[in-house]
This record gives C-alpha cells, sequence and structure tokens, in this order.
C-alpha cells in the first residue's frame, strides 16, 4: 500500500470539500443545530416552565413506560431534573449518531459522484495507484473529516447541556460512561457504515445528489433508535451502546470486503 498515494487523495478531496458550499454547508448547519441549538432551546425551555405545571405531571406517567433499569438509575430526580436528563442524556443520544452519519455520507457521495460531474474522475482512473489505495483514499477522506466533526460536535454539546443543566440540576452531569461509549465506539462505526454504502452508491449513480438521496436510507436505524427510547422499549447503556457500535463494526468490514470485491475501474470509465 503507496500511502503517500492514499494521503494525495485524501488532501485532494478534503480540499474539494472545503470549496464546495454544496457540501460543506450540511456539515455544518446540521451538527450546529443537533448539538447546540436544539439542547440549549430544550434546557431554556425546561427552566422557564413552572415545577407545577402539567407538563412536568405528564413526565411522571411517561416514566412509567420506560425500562425499569432507566426508572432505578432517575428515579431520585425530580420532575425538572428527570425531564432534562432523560432527554439530553438519552433521547438525544440517537441523534448525536447523525452527524457522523451524515458527514461521511456528504463527502462520500461527493467522491465518486461529485467527481463524474466535475470530469476530474477519469484522470483518477487512468492514475498509477491501484484499487485498494484509490478506495482507502476515498474512505478515510470521508471517515476522518466525520470523526473530527463528531469530536467537536461532542464537545459543544457537553458544553451546552450542562450549561443549562446547572440552574436545575446544580452539577455537571454529562457525559457520561454511555456517551463515551457513543462517541468512541459507535460514531466511528456508524461514520463507516455511512461510508461504505455512500460509496457503493455513488460509484454507480451519475450525480452528488442522486448518490446522496439513496445514501440516505442508512438514517433509518436511527430513527428507529429514536422510536424505540420514546415508546419505552429500550434505553440507550452502556452495554447495549457496545453491542450497538460492534454490530456496527461488523457491517463496515461487510461492506468494505463487499467494496473491494466489486470496484471496478472499467465499469466506472464505462460510465463516463
Amino acid at each position: 500500500m503507496n500511502w503517500r498515494a492514499v494521503g494525495a487523495i485524501i488532501r485532494k478531496d478534503i480540499k474539494v470539500v472545503l470549496r464546495s458550499k454544496a457540501v460543506l454547508l450540511p456539515i455544518i448547519l446540521v451538527p450546529l443545530f443537533i448539538q447546540v441549538i436544539l439542547p440549549a432551546a430544550l434546557g431554556l425551555g425546561v427552566n422557564l416552565i413552572p415545577q407545577s405545571s402539567s407538563e412536568m405531571e405528564d413526565l411522571a406517567q411517561m416514566m412509567s413506560a420506560m425500562p425499569p433499569g432507566l426508572q432505578e438509575q432517575l428515579g431520585s430526580l425530580d420532575e425538572k431534573q428527570l425531564f432534562l436528563t432523560l432527554m439530553l442524556v438519552y433521547v438525544f443520544a440517537p441523534f448525536f449518531l447523525i452527524v457522523p452519519l451524515m458527514v461521511s455520507s456528504v463527502i462520500a457521495a461527493d467522491s465518486f459522484a461529485g467527481e463524474k460531474e466535475r470530469k476530474t474522475l477519469e484522470a483518477l482512473l487512468h492514475s498509477a495507484i491501484t484499487n485498494q489505495e484509490l478506495l482507502a483514499g476515498k474512505l478515510l477522506a470521508a471517515w476522518l473529516p466525520a470523526i473530527a466533526v463528531s469530536l467537536a460536535s461532542f464537545l459543544l454539546y457537553g458544553v451546552i447541556a450542562n450549561a443549562v443543566g446547572w440552574p436545575i440540576l446544580g452539577q455537571i452531569f454529562f457525559p457520561t460512561t454511555m456517551w463515551f461509549v457513543l462517541v468512541l465506539w459507535v460514531a466511528p462505526a456508524v461514520s463507516g457504515l455511512g461510508l461504505g454504502v455512500t460509496v457503493l452508491i455513488s460509484s454507480r449513480v451519475k450525480t452528488f445528489q442522486e448518490a446522496y438521496q439513496l445514501g440516505g436510507i442508512i438514517v433509518v436505524p436511527i430513527v428507529a433508535l429514536v422510536i424505540g427510547q420514546a415508546a419505552g422499549v429500550l434505553y440507550l447503556s452502556s452495554g447495549f451502546t457496545f453491542a450497538l457500535g460492534l454490530i456496527a463494526w461488523l457491517i463496515d468490514a461487510a461492506l468494505l470486503w463487499l467494496g473491494i470485491r466489486t470496484f471496478q475501474r472499467e465499469r466506472l470509465l464505462a460510465q463516463l
């Protein structure tokens, strides 16, 4: 493996991302909305709601539907503390996974389909690099920025969560062990899942928009996690989160194997 060639592909793709508004804007705006605006608005709203309001009473009924393990963890909190902790620590956790998934998918969609649109793919395919080096460069060019954006988003989210939670909880309550597992184990796997699917798609379609839209189907499992927690069917404990990441890593390995097996320069050249 010629890592200098791989590094050249990574640098080239990242430069293209930084110059493209269609790619760069979602990478900035989506994490900003999910990790800053939503938790800040929620926290400010909870601080303004009276303790004896009907909204707080409804929360007790909602909590009764939660799994026993979660009820035991949060049983000592009052209504406001319970609501804030439940939302910021548990309910918002699956939303965090949208960040690495979206970033990797956007960049990966641009990896082949975008180059087809810009008429730069033919020169790359004729260059003196192996298929493995080309795929490694394309995958890492999407995966590394996704990890960087995820870590930055996690830090921002932690600051916002503790800032809005301090008047209610009187302590720093975030992050929990589950969140460390989510950020350091699951998020890298999920970003790999997103880029693996999207690269396979983008090598077969002609435009960036087609690749990005088709790759968006991978967000369905995250929506299922949100619904599952809201319905009280499950909650993201540290063990469950670790198992979730393990499954994602196994799928990543399968996608990587499939990508290496099915990648054909001749087919890509025929599509140009």
